[in-house]
């Protein structure tokens, strides 16, 4: 090869290069734009038909998350997974929102804490780093958020909570500040429960208070006083206070809406207050009219038949065949026998309801664990177990999303202790954890 023509391949070269980078300059960003709503409009197609929707709907945040503002900031925006041991099992695709990842007190409660604390202070009820005192009746879960968003915000808490929850619970809230009452399970219409103690407490706390605001009239025989108290006494009232609901109209179902593009064909979430069941259908059915809401309900509620017939009532409940004054379960968190303020605002959009016993909730939290890895609190378990029924009630092909509302590891003393280790090589069928029963 002569020089002419060593010269002139690597003119040619240079030249292809150089208008190589010059077509990627001036072209590749709009193909590459292209592509990206090629891909958007596939994955659009092959899930919802999104043309009639405006685009403001769509409100989940893609990449990484930016800097908040505190503690208070982690809450909300949680994942929401395939749980692939479920899905492949029934054919659906079952996916769990992933609430025990919310920053403050690593439950669904976050939400409704941050919602009562927020709407009070905007009343002025609440000053932050005034003495003001936050007391609430709970199993447990929104206890430990109000107490560390109490820390977070300026205030002090107080939380009452029956005496057969598991000690984790009480121990937890204890290293997060609060004063703990422990009581003994009693029920609503009685002075000693648990919600109305902590009702007396705050009203007890406000009328002996330094500033005395006329929030509420005080109870008949409140606890006694040890004398005046600093700041005011405020009541969170989970179980009536509409603020529950509005945490999950406002912040779960729109997360959910977007993350699912607007597919879901059931909603599935067990009620204690009610917040999450209702809050959430109050967002999604208008939005998807098809949508299925489905209660899960422990034994020994009675929501499972308000919902199916119209009438509260548990067989636990007959004359003669009670073991304990409240919820015969030994799952925490959810399940009632009366209808509250929150579960009322969204009742008449709740379509069916699943009756899940102690041994098909132990037999899910099993699975899930051998199965995924995935470690959960007795009421998420009710509620994968339920998503389970409703899967097989629809048929393959649907989606079925349901809420894990908190880790296993506040139920160490009491569920999973009943559940027991898991063990290494195991091979349970799901037909063993639908068909499971309790031990004779």
């Amino acid at each position: 090869m002569n020089d002419n023509s060593r010269i002139y391949i690597g003119t040619a070269f240079i030249a292809g290069a150089l208008l190589t980078l010059g077509f990627k300059d001036l072209l590749y960003p709009e193909l590459e734009q292209r592509l990206r709503e090629y891909r958007a409009r596939r994955h659009a197609q092959s899930t919802s038909d999104l043309d009639d929707l405006p685009a403001d709907v769509l409100v989940a945040r893609p990449g990484p998350p930016r800097i908040v503002e505190g503690i208070e900031g982690c809450i909300g925006n949680t994942p929401l997974f395939r749980i692939k041991s479920l899905s492949e099992a029934t054919g659906c695709e079952i996916l769990g929102k992933a609430e025990f990842l919310n920053g403050a007190g690593q439950s669904s409660k976050d939400r409704v804490a941050l919602s009562m604390i927020e709407l009070a202070e905007e009343r002025g009820i609440l000053t932050p780093h005034s003495g003001d005192t936050i007391y609430e009746g709970t199993s447990g879960s929104t206890g430990i958020s109000l107490a560390t968003l109490a820390r977070a915000k300026g205030y002090l808490a107080h939380i009452c909570l029956p005496s057969d929850q598991a000690i984790e619970k009480s121990n937890l809230l204890l290293k997060l500040g609060a004063i703990v009452d422990r009581v003994p399970p009693a029920p609503i219409v009685e002075k000693e429960n648990f919600v109305n103690r902590a009702r007396a407490l705050a009203n007890v706390h406000t009328a002996t208070s330094t500033t005395k605001p006329d929030l509420e009239p005080l109870m008949p025989d409140p606890p006694e006083s040890s004398g005046p108290k600093a700041g005011r006494g405020f009541f969170a009232d989970q179980f009536e206070n509409e603020a529950n609901w509005r945490a999950h109209f406002d912040g779960t179902g729109p997360e959910l809406y977007a993350q699912c593009n607007g597919y879901i064909d059931a909603f599935v979430a067990g009620a204690g207050t009610g917040g999450t069941i209702s809050g959430v259908a109050l967002y999604l059915k208008p939005r998807i009219p098809n949508l299925s809401v489905v209660l899960a309900d422990p034994q020994g509620s009675g929501l499972y038949n308000r919902v199916r017939y119209g009438v509260m009532f548990d067989l636990k409940e007959r004359e003669g065949t009670r073991r304990r004054r409240q919820v015969d379960t030994i799952v925490e968190g959810i399940g009632i026998n009366r209808v509250t303020a929150n579960f009322e605002a969204g009742k008449e959009l709740v379509d069916d309801a699943i009756r899940v016993t102690d041994a098909q909730a132990l037999a899910m939290a099993r699975w899930l664990v051998e199965k995924d890895g995935i470690f959960l609190g007795s009421s998420s378990a009710v509620n994968c177990f339920a998503a389970v029924k409703t899967a097989m009630r629809l048929g393959p092909g649907h989606r079925i999303v349901t809420v894990l509302s908190d880790s296993g590891s506040r139920h160490l003393s009491r569920f999973w202790a009943k559940a027991g280790d898991v063990g290494g090589a195991v091979d349970t069928k799901l037909a063993d954890v639908l068909n499971a029963e309790d031990d004779q």
